[in-house]
């Protein structure tokens, strides 16, 4: 029930409804979600946030945004919405603001926290507030803890294609030894039963974490050592890292990782089953990397085998060299000593380059021969093996056998080293670019020449399965995922290690210890190698695990907790899981589409497999927001510097550029910021060095004249000009918004309508401050329309507006179309404020249709038509057809093809009455001027066109 005071209507007061309305939603906990499991449910979630102390700028609402709008929608139409929000409050950020700062990141991350829910609250969001929930928060990250002691006793049965306990495992090597077991593992081992049951308990556990889905394995890592931390693959760009653009180099290390590469067919089927858009699920496939070929069995002069993995098998007779990995294990074994220095050197210069970089370099290929030559399996020819980084060990066998003339990285490679490159295919020449097209016949290949791909690749493949030569078999690109970090801030193991076996802890919660640095130790040993004995809550064996888990340990499975995250004794209830289920509709950003989306889906699969949840997909529909960018604003300054001073140029307009670099300026200093106009006055250029002091001693190019700061004082009319370019909104360009200044001034519910007025919600918008306006003038006509509201019947023009406004804004939710949706209200409004509207009726349910966009004013407005409910449970409109339909409509008359004028008529006229009407209308008389007419082409209810 409404207990705010209804008044006379007074002007538009943006900042006394807002404060008013969310003060009443939160004392009545309007938007509290009880599980009535009676009603038809809907689950609205946001990727949720991480809580920098940046707190929120204009762009980052978007998604909140139209997500907010959606669940109130569903709530009108009689859904129970769940529409939560937390934080994804471990990382490493907050770390490192520790290690700069020695604030603890608990302390720091409360106070982010509390920064960002300030900004949410005054947007209006209909979150339930009482289901808030942090990833730093022990009741959240015990049951992620336990979802990692879930994983450490699993293991993927390939026959069953699904994960099991790892006692089964046991079980059936008690039995029968590794023989007919069929599971995904990290290499192929075999023993008897007997062999088993002779293992000492440390073998055992050694040979079982070859199979566990969360297991210990040395490999390569993308290690950033000023960071102190690994990184996952989506974390390094170009060669550095995401966040603070430090270089990132190869290591191997033993580090914690889960088995998600046993799922890759099961994550590829899944995206059959959602609504997720084709670019996204592009992107997904293209991680996952599914390729259907062959492994080949090279050997080298001395017998050492070397596998490959091939899709065109029918290409065999072209291979003209072999490639390893530079951290393939047989390079060592195969490099003569004449090599092994150069080889030794090309190793340590690849350590330095991420796994993305070597696959997107461009450029001179590079490489080393290894001194050594591999055998043909066919022809017998010798073939020289080199290393080069562009092969990756972690993917097939971490070898290839390279064929320049239909590969184009191979030709390139063998142009670099002037190798030769084998003809192969009919009537073309190679020597200049592979041909990389599969509809050539073959020529210097024995038994294949003048045969097409297809029947070469079912030929080659039998014979060389029948010798032994090679093994049909199914690839994937998508490795197992590091789940080790060497930081202080993320979810501790509940593992600790006697004689270096690690051991979990079932019983009891381990809790992150309190220390005070948060850099590595001297030894290199991670942060928590800090903390003693004393520092943790439970310490068992020799050490307990200094590793935490990544971030994306609690953001891959939050969506369940939100179901039920008072929960003490479960992650979720079984009754809460059921009803909720999946997400329905799943709204972030598109950094996030293949880290957070694989990872989480992949979390979700193999809780489904042990029964914990009744769905093997997490999200059912998901959008990915398009970026708000932002007007970056330049300053020009000289590249020359006179008595070693910075000169600032007046108007780069008239400059030669080459000589000019630009530096970023803060927005809050810019005259007509966002436009052509924008520039710095002579108090601004104050402002500006107060914000930079080291511009303070700068000379500021004055019409030819170069001054210093208190010289131009004397200069007011002076300007200087910025340069305007847009881009993204970044705190590194100093152009973010606090969307509390846009509230301040214009309102939530304007900010709310704008951002969704920009464009479709998928696509990348400028913001623009001078666009707002307009915006919030439409929201005060809408207030100036109900100020003469009445009882009186509504009108047949009031109710054709109404209707075919609810038909169109209907509509535009569903599709999420809500560009639109803000021009159907405006035109609206427009159309009832020229007809006079008053009628109670038709403005009731205008306004319930506004309420998802701007709540505020939707419940003050509602409030002033005399209900005492709140709009929020409301029924939502529906149109009736009737309204709508047209009795009329305007012909466009042509003559010859060329329309000349327009005559509205009833659509109910058949086609000989609108032909006698049209041809004694006196415009028809003038057009025809006398001549005959020879045929008169009508289509009821289109157009009319006379041939003369």
């Amino acid at each position: 029930m409404i207990k705010c005071q209804r008044k006379k209507m007074l002007e538009y007061n943006h900042k006394e409804i807002e404060k008013k309305w969310q003060e009443t939603w939160e004392k009545e906990k309007t938007y509290l979600v009880k599980n009535q499991y009676n009603l038809p449910k809907y689950y609205v979630l946001d990727m949720f946030p991480y809580p920098s102390g940046e707190g929120l700028h204009v762009g980052h609402p978007l998604g909140y945004i139209a997500s907010d709008i959606v669940s109130r929608y569903k709530r009108h139409l009689g859904y129970n919405v769940l529409h939560p929000m937390g934080y994804d409050s471990f990382g490493l950020p907050a770390e490192q603001y520790a290690i700069q700062t020695g604030k603890h990141p608990a302390e720091t991350t409360e106070l982010n926290i509390k920064r960002y829910r300030q900004q949410l609250d005054r947007l209006g969001f209909s979150y339930d507030w009482s289901r808030e929930i942090k990833t730093s928060d022990p009741n959240f990250y015990k049951w992620t803890q336990e979802f990692f002691i879930l994983m450490f006793n699993s293991w993927y049965d390939k026959n069953e294609k699904k994960a099991r306990r790892i006692e089964e495992l046991v079980s059936c090597f008690e039995k029968n030894g590794t023989k007919n077991i069929k599971a995904s593992s990290t290499k192929k081992i075999e023993f008897s039963a007997k062999e088993w049951s002779n293992y000492n308990e440390q073998k055992k556990e050694s040979l079982l974490m070859n199979y566990r889905i969360a297991f210990l394995s040395e490999g390569v890592v993308n290690w950033c050592p000023e960071l102190g931390t690994v990184l996952a693959n989506d974390e390094v760009k170009d060669g550095f890292s995401e966040r603070g653009a430090h270089p990132v180099e190869q290591k191997k290390m033993v580090q914690w990782s889960l088995r998600i590469s046993a799922y890759a067919e099961r994550l590829l089927k899944g995206l059959e089953k959602v609504d997720f858009s084709n670019s996204l699920k592009e992107q997904q496939k293209n991680w996952i990397g599914k390729s259907k070929g062959s492994t080949v069995l090279f050997e080298t002069e001395n017998g050492q085998p070397i596998e490959v993995f091939t899709t065109r098998l029918d290409t065999i007779y072209g291979v003209g060299f072999m490639v390893l990995a530079p951290e393939n294990k047989l390079v060592k074994g195969i490099t003569t000593t004449k090599q092994s220095k150069e080889i030794e050197d090309y190793i340590k210069q690849t350590s330095k380059k991420s796994e993305r970089q070597r696959i997107s370099e461009k450029g001179k290929p590079t490489g080393v021969f290894t001194g050594a030559y591999a055998i043909h399996p066919l022809n017998k020819k010798k073939i020289p093996i080199w290393i080069a980084d562009y092969v990756l060990n972690d993917y097939g066998t971490g070898a290839v056998m390279a064929v320049p003339s239909g590969d184009q990285r191979d030709h390139d490679f063998a142009k670099e080293f002037k190798i030769d490159i084998p003809e192969i295919f009919e009537n073309i020449n190679c020597q200049e670019k592979a041909y990389v097209e599969k509809d050539a016949k073959l020529k210097n290949s024995d038994f294949l020449n003048g045969m097409s791909y297809e029947n070469a690749i079912e030929k080659i493949t039998k014979f060389m399965d029948s010798k032994g030569f090679s093994k049909t078999q199914i690839n994937y690109k998508l490795r197992d995922a590091i789940f080790s970090r060497q930081r202080y801030w993320g979810e501790p193991f509940p593992v600790y290690y006697e004689k270096n076996t690690p051991k979990i802890i079932e019983n009891e919660q381990v809790l992150l210890p309190k220390i005070n640095k948060f850099l590595p130790t001297e030894n290199g040993d991670p942060p928590l190698g800090r903390a003693k004995s004393d520092d943790w809550n439970i310490f068992k064996g020799d050490r307990m695990e200094q590793n935490t888990m990544p971030g994306w340990a609690g953001s891959s499975w939050y969506f369940l907790r939100f179901m039920d995250p008072k929960n003490t004794h479960a992650f979720c209830s079984v009754e809460n899981l059921k009803y909720w289920n999946q997400v329905d509709l799943y709204v972030g950003g598109a950094e996030h589409a293949v880290g957070h989306l694989l990872y989480s889906r992949f979390w979700t699969k193999f809780l489904y497999d042990h029964g914990k949840v009744p769905f093997d997909e997490p999200y059912k529909k998901l959008v990915n927001q398009g970026m708000i960018g932002g007007p970056i604003h330049f300053l020009w300054l000289k590249k020359e510097k006179e008595n070693n001073f910075p000169v600032f140029v007046e108007n780069h307009q008239t400059q030669d550029h080459t000589n000019l670099i630009k530096i970023p300026c803060h927005i809050d200093f810019v005259s007509s910021a966002g436009t052509k106009e924008a520039h710095l006055n002579i108090d601004q250029i104050v402002s500006f060095t107060n914000w930079r002091p080291e511009y303070k001693s700068a000379l500021f190019e004055i019409k030819g004249k170069k001054l210093n700061l208190e010289q131009i004082k004397d200069t007011l009319d002076t300007k200087f000009s910025l340069l305007l370019e847009q881009g993204k909104m970044s705190k590194r360009y100093f152009n973010t918004i606090d969307p509390e200044k846009i509230c301040d001034q214009y309102g939530a519910d304007t900010l709310r309508c704008y951002e969704m007025f920009l464009g479709p919600i998928e696509e990348h918008k400028p913001w623009n401050t001078n666009g707002i306006s307009g915006v919030n003038n439409f929201l005060k006509r809408t207030w100036n329309l109900f100020k003469g509201f009445n009882s009186a019947k509504p009108t047949e023009k009031e109710l054709k507006i109404l209707h075919k406004t609810i038909k169109k804004i209907t509509e535009d939710i569903e599709n999420l179309s809500l560009n639109t949706a803000i021009s159907t209200f405006m035109i609206a409004v427009n159309e009832l404020t020229k007809i006079k509207a008053t009628s109670q009726e038709i403005l009731s349910q205008l306004i319930i249709l506004m309420s998802p966009f701007a709540p505020h004013i939707s419940e003050e407005l509602w409030l002033t038509l005399g209900n005492n409910e709140s709009i929020t449970q409301q029924n939502w409109p529906k149109h009736n057809e009737e309204y709508i339909k047209e009795s009329e409509h305007e012909y466009p008359i042509s003559f010859n093809g060329k329309m000349r004028f327009k005559i509205k008529m009833p659509l109910n006229l058949d086609k000989e009455t609108i032909e006698k009407r049209v041809l004694i209308n006196e415009r028809t008389t003038k057009q025809i001027g006398g001549r005959s007419v020879k045929k008169v082409i009508v289509v009821p209810g289109k157009i009319v066109n006379i041939v003369i």
